[in-house]
């Protein structure tokens, strides 16, 4: 109880200091130093930026270097909490009991008390917006039981995901010896989450409440209120990961992840995912791959009741290229000469293969839009009959 108290008296103190509620703030950033800076501008010391679509990497800078990220750990907690919903194990209106372990965590969360009751909507809302390690310990039990079941279950999908440079020790972030892991890895998860369309209804929240009205919620990201195009997605600082940030970006058909670990201030992550993104929609273009002008209506059928077969091809997703590289776009048709009945609606029949300065970006099948049935002895008289009483 005193160190709840104690909370309130800080909290009403750092809010008449900041321009922020008290919830809204994370742990404190680092002191600054001098920045030193990349090509691209960059003071953090390890950052990457993905595309969402195709996963490529636009740029990194040390990737793969092993570093704590303080609640950007979240992304993780929110994959497996999303899955567990979507499974039907929880539901967003599922009321949580808070454990003595929950409302034990330190750092930045919303003050949950043993035994309070909330419901899993407002707990993702706290942990997405204002980044509250109580509220994630929380959903952490709410599927798995216990924390260490659920951080065990959040390594196990790091593997699934190829995040080779991971390894968590804890559901929120918190520095913990160990706990570890890569820009690579965070874009990893980032793009996971991403999957899961709901996340962005609780990332674009930039000021909410919860307990009816009685506690309010700024959101960490400040990209939301100036960055065009921002979508998301996590933040976090603590003294071991210094200022770091999953910011997510879309404009037009282009969606991009940019990843900065280890900044000295929390206006320097915001600065260098600025560029970053700057970076991604400045320098690339997305291209919708259009149906082959030589792609021929139809091809021969041997053995059928129709001579031909009409033929479909439909690209479903868009390439990444370089500004000025669309230009160099190129298609190749790959097609059977002819088709042997029966043929179904659907089947391959060939390909159209898309480059661009001999790198393939992309193979599309070419399919049958109609069914061919085999010709047969039947068919064949019915077709004569036909034709002779007509």
């Amino acid at each position: 109880m005193l160190k709840k108290v104690l909370c309130c008296l800080l909290s009403a103190a750092l809010l008449a200091l900041a321009p922020l509620p008290a919830f809204a703030q994370e742990e404190a950033a680092v002191s600054s130093n001098e920045a030193v800076t990349d090509e691209v501008g960059l003071a953090a010391p390890s950052a990457l930026l993905m595309d969402f679509s195709t996963g490529k990497t636009l740029y990194e800078k040390n990737s793969h270097e092993r570093r704590p990220c303080a609640s950007i750990t979240k992304v993780m907690t929110l994959c497996l909490v999303f899955e567990a919903i979507e499974s039907g194990k929880l539901s967003y209106d599922d009321v949580i009991t808070t454990s003595p372990m929950a409302a034990a965590q330190d750092g930045s969360d919303i003050w949950l008390v043993e035994g309070e009751q909330m419901t899993v909507d407002d707990l993702v809302k706290a942990v997405v917006v204002v980044s509250a390690n109580d509220a994630a310990v929380a959903l952490a039990e709410a599927v798995c039981g216990t924390e260490e079941a659920f951080v065990a279950k959040m390594n196990e999908k790091a593997k699934l995901l190829g995040m080779n440079d991971t390894e968590f020790k804890n559901c929120n972030g918190l520095d913990e010896e160990g706990h570890l892991t890569s820009a690579y890895d965070v874009a990893l998860m980032s793009r996971e989450l991403m999957k899961h369309n709901k996340i962005f209804e609780y990332t674009s929240i930039w000021l909410d409440y919860i307990r009816d009205g009685a506690t309010q919620l700024v959101n960490t990201n400040r990209l939301l209120k100036s960055y065009d195009g921002i979508t998301g997605l996590k933040t976090g600082t603590t003294s071991l990961a210094g200022a770091c940030i999953s910011a997510t970006a879309q404009r037009g058909e282009m969606s991009l992840i940019a990843v900065v670990l280890g900044d000295k201030t929390t206006d320097e992550r915001f600065t260098d995912a600025s560029r970053l993104l700057d970076y991604g929609f400045g320098s690339f273009c997305s291209v919708s791959p259009e149906v082959p002008e030589d792609l021929p209506e139809t091809i021969a059928v041997e053995g059928g009741m129709e001579s031909e077969v009409v033929l479909r091809c439909a690209p479903d997703s868009a390439f990444l290229l370089k500004n000025g590289a669309q230009e160099n776009v190129t298609c190749e048709l790959h097609l059977t000469e002819t088709a042997q009945a029966p043929v179904t609606e659907g089947q391959r029949l060939g390909s159209a293969v898309y480059k661009c300065g001999g790198e393939t970006l992309g193979e599309f099948p070419v399919t049958a839009a109609t069914t061919v049935e085999r010709i047969n002895f039947a068919d064949v008289m019915a077709l004569l009959f036909r034709a002779f009483v007509s």
